[in-house]
Parts: C-alpha cells; structure tokens; sequence
C-alpha cells in the first residue's frame, strides 16, 4: 500500500505507451507510481510513502463503506470508471448522513493498457476527489496479465464523518412517511447500453453520475428529519424501494405519473425493452421524510434539480413481508416486484 493525495497533472510523453509487465512490483510500477500516481495526488502536507496513511478523524461515529468498479466500458457520456468509482463511494456514505472525508483506491491494471487511458482515469479520479471535497489518503496498483483484468478495475473504501443525531436507515422508516425522489431516472443505464451496443440516438444521453453529499447535508443542517436515504444504482429505483420495504417491514405505495423520466430515456427503454424503474442511477436516491418536514426537504432538493419530486408514501399499515405498488398512468395499481437478475451487467 502506498498513500498518496491530490495536485496537478505530468507529461504523458514520460511513459511508455503501453503497460507491458505484469505483478506487483518491478522498475515499470515504481516509475508509475513515482512520475504518475504520487504527482497526481499529492499535496505539500503529505507525509513520505509509506504502508499505510495515518489520519485523525473528529468526533466518535463515523460512516464506512467499500465498493469496486468494473464497469464496462470505461469510458462513457458523462463520467468514466474514475470519476463513477470516487462518486459512487461518497454517495454510499452519503447515504447515512456523513460527510466524506478520506478514500483509498486500489487499481487493477490489465498488462497492456494504454497509458493515455490509465492517465484520463488518473485525472478523472483527481477532479472527481476535489470536486467532492474527499481526500485520496492511500491506495495500490497491481498489474494482471492480459486478458485477466479487462483494462482497469477500481477497488475503494471511504471513511466519513456524521455530525448529527440522526438514525438515517431503513428501520427508522415509519407509516406515512412521504417518499422524495432526487431527480429524473434512468439515464447512467441507458448512456452506458448506448455506447456498450454502438446504439445512436437523437440526442446523446449522459450518465447522471454525480455527488449527493452536499443535497443531504444540507438538507441536516436545515433541520430536516430524514429517516432513510438511498441512492439507485443496480437494480435503479423499483429494487432499493423493494429493499427497504422489506427492510422496515411497509407497504410504500408510489404514483407513475409522479416519477420523472425524460423523453429520449423513455424513447430508449421502449426500444430496448427495459423498464426505467429498474434501470440504474449513479446520481440520483430517495429520501423518507415525515410529513412535517417535507416541504423543506422538497425545497432544498430542487435547489439542486429542478425535477426532485415526491414520489409516493408509505402506507398507514405494516406488512409483514414488505411491498412496493404503483399506481399506473390509468389508475390501475400493480405490485413492482424485486428485478431477478441485473438489466444491465457491468453498469458500475
């Protein structure tokens, strides 16, 4: 493990244009790590490498999480596996509430990788880190042999602080909790499919991959009372309500006609037969608010997107084994089962 943090861009023309060793060490990954990596994330406060970053942490209740990313391809309308893997972290502890404050990054380099690909997910991961305000405090590369780690595969974990009192989890969730929705559904799936199948649209359809730390922040400091938050990503929208369903033991009872999915969204899930409730998000998650502080919510919310909304409640009554309805766009109500399987593999 080495620990490194964030600056400013080097010369590709340094490197060789292709990563031809394979392992964890040798001259090639000192070199990558001395003249690529430590550059790229480093400050004038950084202590010398060592094994492991040694950091102090305020107050005593954190937030911690992991995740790995292999999506495929690397590269896609708006975002790439870089920025994808340091905003889908800051979202997983956004989730309870924390603020960010330190990521590691583990890169899993396939022998042969183009080192102008290596270096726009350098640069990606840098203004992803600054852009959330996190830190990059440690990390490791390894290199596979061809063919074993199809270009890049990103390993993270982020550590965050939470500052309130709050229990944001789906057992605080309660009956007649109203159910926010941060913003149109569907897009990162279908931008991914689009460049995946070398499909063409009218209009070219952009992942909607971003940070939401800052909307749930400052939903807390407004005093807002949030019982769960989650974000959507595999299995989008239907199979997160269908967790926390059956998590908090309700019935949540969502309008079609309320969920917001742009046209050309639409126009690409009809071709391609999926269904946008179940088509992942990297930007996008609901949030249970008890009816008294709805409004504020709502507010903050489409300060940062105009088309927040709410979605749905939860029912008065319990239920035992958990259950997601929707009422459709001709009043009929259905029940929206968890997706068997993924839609789309390899979305993150």
């Amino acid at each position: 493990m080495t620990n490194f943090n964030l600056s400013c861009p080097i010369p590709l023309d340094q490197y060789p244009q292709v990563l031809l060793a394979h392992g964890g060490g040798g001259k090639l990954m000192q070199q990558l790590l001395e003249k690529m990596f430590f550059p790229a994330f480093k400050t004038s406060n950084d202590s010398p490498p060592h094994d492991s970053a040694v950091i102090t942490l305020p107050g005593d209740k954190i937030a911690f999480t992991t995740d790995s990313y292999v999506i495929h391809p690397l590269f896609f309308p708006g975002g790439d596996i870089g920025s994808l893997a340091i905003n889908g972290t800051v979202n997983d502890l956004a989730m309870s509430g924390a603020r960010p404050l330190y990521l590691s990054v583990g890169l899993i380099l396939e022998e042969g990788l183009q080192m102008e690909s290596l270096w726009r997910v350098v640069q990606s991961l840098q203004k992803a880190a600054q852009t959330a305000n996190i830190k990059i405090i440690t990390g490791d590369t390894k290199v596979v042999d061809r063919g074993k780690g199809d270009g890049i595969f990103i390993n993270t974990a982020g550590v965050g602080i939470i500052e309130h009192n709050q229990t944001i989890a789906p057992q605080s969730v309660q009956p007649g909790d109203v159910i926010l929705l941060s913003g149109d559904l569907g897009r990162h799936g279908i931008a991914i499919m689009a460049v995946r199948e070398g499909l063409e649209f009218e209009t070219t359809i952009e992942s909607d991959c971003a940070p939401l730390h800052q909307i749930i922040l400052a939903m807390i400091n407004q005093g807002v009372d949030i019982h769960c938050l989650r974000d959507l990503t595999r299995g989008g929208l239907a199979s997160a309500l269908n967790e926390i369903a059956v998590s908090a033991g309700v019935r949540i009872n969502i309008k079609e006609t309320a969920i917001p999915v742009r046209e050309d969204v639409q126009g690409a899930c009809e071709i391609l037969g999926f269904d946008p409730l179940y088509v992942a998000n990297e930007g996008r998650f609901v949030a249970f608010i008890p009816p008294n502080s709805v409004d504020t919510a709502l507010e903050i919310m489409q300060s940062f997107a105009q088309d927040a909304c709410i979605i749905g409640q939860v029912a008065p009554e319990k239920s035992k084994t958990g259950l997601v309805t929707l009422e459709s766009r001709i009043g009929a109500n259905r029940i929206v089962d968890m997706l068997s399987g993924e839609q789309l593999p390899r979305i993150c």
